[in-house]
C-alpha cells in the first residue's frame, strides 16, 4: 500500500517544526512540490531548508509540477474553487500513480497547519472516493499563521468565556460582530473595514526574516496596513497575512 502524509510546517519559521513533523519527513521517500512560479519562489525555498535541515539520510527526492490556477474571475466563487480543486486532484493522482511505488511514502509538505483554509486533505479524500490509486494517507498538524500572530503580537487570540471566529477576508467585509481571526484576505475584506470600530492585530511573512507586526484601532491604522502590504507584494511578489480583529482592546 502507497502511504501518504500531509506534514503542516508551520508559519514559516522552520523553528516551528515539531518533533512529530521531522520523524515524519525522515519516513519520507518522494515528496510532493507545487510550484507557484518564479514569484513565489521563496515558498518552495524554504520547503527545501526543511528538508536539508532535518532529515538525516539522502535516500528521498523531490518531485515539483506547476500548480494549477484558479480562475479568480469567475462569478461563481464556489463553483471556481471547485473546478481547482478538480485540477489539483488529477495532478495529485499523477503524482501518486506514477511518482511512488507500492510500499513507498509520498509527502506534501503544507504551510501552517492542514486543518485551515488548505484544501490537500479534501484533494486526497476525493481522489480515495474514485479508487484509484489506493492509497492511505495520515495528518502531521503545523504551528498555524493564527498562532504565530498570536505569539508575535505577544497576546492570546481569545479573550476569557469568548468565542473566536476564523473566517475570511471575503465574508468578514461585510462587518464582525465577535472576535475574528481572518485568514486569506485579498485586501478587499481589510478595505470593507477601514471605518469599523474595533481594533486589529495584523502580520506578514510571519516567522520569517521579513515578518511585520503592526496593530493599532482600525480607523487609525487600517490604510497604513493596505499601503504596506500593497508596497511589501510589489517587491517580494508575494504576501500571506493574517490578522485578529477585536471589537474592542483589552
Amino acid at each position: 500500500m502507497k502511504q501518504i502524509l500531509v506534514i503542516g510546517i508551520g508559519a514559516g519559521n522552520p523553528d516551528y517544526m515539531t518533533v512529530q513533523a521531522i520523524n515524519a519527513l525522515n519516513t519520507v521517500d518522494v515528496f510532493f512540490v507545487l510550484d507557484k512560479g518564479e514569484a513565489a519562489g521563496e515558498l518552495v525555498d524554504l520547503r527545501d531548508e526543511i528538508c536539508r535541515r532535518f532529515i538525516t539520510h539522502e535516500n528521498y527526492r523531490t518531485v515539483r509540477v506547476p500548480q494549477p490556477e484558479r480562475d479568480r474571475a469567475s462569478s461563481d466563487y464556489k463553483a471556481g474553487v471547485d473546478a481547482w480543486h478538480a485540477d489539483k486532484a488529477q495532478v495529485f493522482e499523477t503524482l501518486i500513480r506514477d511518482e511512488l511505488a507500492d510500499g513507498q511514502c509520498g509527502a506534501f509538505l503544507v504551510w501552517g497547519d492542514p486543518a485551515f483554509y488548505d484544501s490537500t486533505i479534501r484533494i486526497l479524500q476525493q481522489i480515495l472516493a474514485r479508487g484509484v490509486p489506493a492509497f492511505a494517507y495520515q495528518v502531521i498538524p503545523g504551528i498555524s499563521a493564527m498562532q504565530a500572530l498570536a505569539a508575535g503580537h505577544r497576546i492570546p487570540l481569545n479573550r476569557i468565556g469568548e468565542p473566536v471566529m476564523v473566517t475570511t477576508g471575503r465574508r468578514v467585509a461585510s462587518g464582525f460582530e465577535e472576535d475574528s481571526v481572518v485568514l486569506l484576505d485579498s485586501g478587499a475584506g481589510l478595505r470593507a473595514l477601514r471605518q469599523e470600530e474595533g481594533h486589529i492585530f495584523w502580520g506578514a511573512y510571519l516567522g520569517t526574516p521579513d515578518e511585520v507586526l503592526i496593530h493599532g484601532r482600525l480607523k487609525d491604522v487600517a490604510d497604513e496596513i493596505l499601503r504596506l502590504r500593497e508596497d511589501l507584494r510589489r517587491r517580494k511578489g508575494w504576501i500571506m497575512d493574517t490578522y485578529l480583529l477585536r471589537r474592542d482592546a483589552e
